[in-house]
């Protein structure tokens, strides 16, 4: 593979093109006023377009490198893709939290604060789950988590996007 394709450009091109979806999906949230509700069709979205996005550059890296992939080689650029997608997705949660919504986490709370009420839980299991709150939703905290937890997915994704797609040198054309 003595004119192996450039994974950086791959993975810097995609995850700005995912994280751009990304942003979009929040700024459609936002404006929808469902950005408190956490509907499970904007994470189902989030999820789809990030299976598609990760794959479509395995797929673009097996393409430029000869039609040849590597199992490491397509970990690497999903997690990439991933990895640039949730710093500009971070990005854009810590603007959104400190200049356009700056009351959204306390905002938040309160919703939470509701359905632990509505289950019934105790005043010392509340104030627990406050603590807890509190603790993660914090700006280095919830960042770093953000970026941690959109690795890891990128990693499953990109595995078995890669055991698929995989193909050597040995293996012919």
């Amino acid at each position: 593979m003595e004119n192996q394709a450039s994974s950086k450009n791959i993975m810097l091109n995609y995850g700005f093109v995912l994280g751009i979806l990304s942003i979009l999906t929040s700024v459609t949230s936002y404006a929808l006023g469902m950005h408190l509700d956490r509907d499970w069709r904007f994470g189902l979205l989030g999820f789809i377009l990030m299976v598609i996005i990760v794959s479509m550059g395995i797929k673009k890296f097996k393409v430029e490198n000869q039609n040849l992939l590597s199992f490491g080689q397509a970990v690497k650029v999903g997690i990439g893709v991933s990895i640039v997608s949730a710093v500009l997705v971070t990005i854009y949660n810590l603007i959104f939290m400190n200049f356009i919504e700056p009351d959204f986490m306390n905002q938040l709370l309160q919703v939470e604060k509701a359905k632990w009420i509505e289950a019934e839980m105790s005043s010392e299991q509340m104030e627990g789950a406050e603590k807890m709150f509190n603790l993660f939703s914090g700006p280095a905290i919830s960042s770093a988590a953000a970026i941690i937890a959109s690795a890891f997915l990128g990693f499953v994704i990109s595995a078995i996007a890669g055991a698929i797609m995989k193909r050597t040198e040995e293996e012919g054309y």
